[in-house]
């Protein structure tokens, strides 16, 4: 050092300065990150303890702070974390049996011990209202409350259409029953009326939220015993139900066997999936619902629902990289209405009984799936029973972009058709795509 040092006195006294304030500013920064994964780097210097070490609490059925094997033990270790404004309860290995959804609060993670933690949905019961209920009462009568339990899980259904969508939907808590009358920890809020074939049945789902941001689920497994349960649609509740949610992260979480969607969130932005499952549920493995920006799957298997990833209305730049779509009823991935700006790489889509990816035909341009990329995908198989479609593009949808993307069609299966460009589809982008054994392997030219 002494070489640079500049030969008058004040240049000598500001390079001794600034030598001085690194060789300061060195360890305090390194202890400064230290401070944040170990008190010991705190107590070595004067610095103040101002990183919060949040609580861990454990759940268990013979082990824990907490111990039980239902709703209410895990639910009151989450209430008991959010009280303290955050935190992660580890759930022990066990089957625990739901008779009302797990409830979660901001700042909290929920963690199992993988595929041995099983939140497991008991059987559902219905029964249909025996008295008008109005949008304001804290109470239903009905025309049997056996299966309905203080604290129990209930839905109220009444019909507004012909779809299995078209419903007035309340979800609740059973708080008393008695005789034949339901109480409820909240106000009805729709009308429930015999004439419109009004119901209460304990259907809820595993895991739900509603207006909570920032959460983590990792290895565990939620079992929806569907072949024990009313069936209901995605937009009400599913394996996981979220709504105005933001920021959560599962990670290594299963959601199986639900008589609905294994994963559904509706109008929640930044919804992260890594090597998460979505097996045999009725409906749809994974739903970005309505107005969804930003989901990310990455390393997921769908395989055995209905459809693999169904892209409702309006979701916007999602990723899907590194994904299975595979032996789902009718399409690996489906998207539609205004979901724009989204890529698909690096996917296997295979053996899904109709289409590999539909592009849906929407009503007009505005309302078409639009801007979307398809890359380094393979897509194999699709159409188990019927004749099958690769890519089929619908509708006025515009500036689809198919790249280095195999299409193989193995002996004897059905994807006849690689890729398939309905008439009113327009600049559709291919590049370098290889195509295997496929009778036909793009029907319809791309308009530019």
């Amino acid at each position: 050092m002494l070489k640079y040092i500049a030969k008058s006195s004040n240049g000598l006294m500001l390079q001794l300065y600034v030598l001085a304030m690194f060789i300061y500013a060195a360890p305090v920064a390194g202890a400064s990150n230290q401070e944040t994964g170990s008190e010991q780097s705190v107590t070595s210097t004067n610095r103040p303890m101002r990183t919060l070490q949040n609580l861990i609490l454990t759940v268990g059925q013979a082990e824990g702070d907490l111990q039980g094997d239902d709703d209410k033990i895990i639910q009151a270790g989450i209430e008991y974390l959010h009280r303290l404004g955050g935190g992660t309860l580890k759930v022990l290995p066990g089957v625990y049996n739901l008779r009302n959804a797990v409830y979660m609060h901001p700042n909290i993670t929920l963690r199992g011990s993988g595929e041995q933690t099983v939140l497991r949905k008991t059987s559902s019961v219905v029964t249909a209202l025996a008295r008008d209920s109005d949008w304001f009462e804290y109470g239903v009568q009905v025309e049997e409350s056996k299966g309905f339990v203080p604290g129990g899980g209930i839905m109220l259904r009444s019909k507004t259409g012909p779809g299995d969508w078209q419903f007035d939907v309340l979800r609740a808590t059973i708080t008393a029953v008695e005789g034949d009358v339901i109480f409820l920890d909240r106000l009805t809020e729709e009308n429930f009326w015999l004439e419109k074939e009004a119901t209460a049945a304990t259907i809820f789902p595993i895991l739900t939220a509603e207006n909570v941001d920032d959460v983590v689920v990792e290895d565990i497994v939620l079992d929806g015993s569907s072949d024990e349960n009313e069936h209901i649609n995605g937009n009400f509740a599913g394996g996981v139900f979220i709504q105005h949610c933001n920021r959560w992260s599962f990670k290594n979480v299963t959601s199986r066997n639900y008589n609905g969607d294994g994963f559904s969130f509706q109008v929640c932005d930044d919804i992260r999936f890594l090597n998460c499952k979505a097996i045999n549920n009725t409906d749809l493995g994974f739903h970005p619902g309505s107005g969804s920006q930003r989901p990310v799957f990455e390393k997921c298997l769908s395989r055995g629902n209905s459809e693999g990833i169904f892209f409702c209305w309006s979701v916007s730049d999602g990723l899907a990289e590194n994904c299975v779509l595979s032996e789902n009823s009718r399409y690996g991935i489906s998207i539609g209405h205004r979901d724009t700006d989204n890529i698909i790489r690096r996917c296997t889509i295979e053996r899904n009984g109709q289409v590999g990816v539909l592009f849906r035909n929407e009503a007009n341009e505005f309302r078409s799936g639009s801007r979307n990329r398809i890359e380094n995908c393979i897509i194999r198989d699709n159409g188990s029973k019927e004749q099958g479609v690769g890519i089929d593009i619908q509708g006025k949808t515009r500036d689809i972009a198919v790249h280095n993307t195999k299409f193989e069609n193995k002996s004897g299966k059905n994807q006849n058709i690689g890729i398939r460009i309905g008439r009113d589809a327009e600049r559709i982008m291919l590049q370098n795509n290889t195509f295997e054994n496929c009778p036909v392997d793009i029907q319809g030219l791309p308009k530019q």
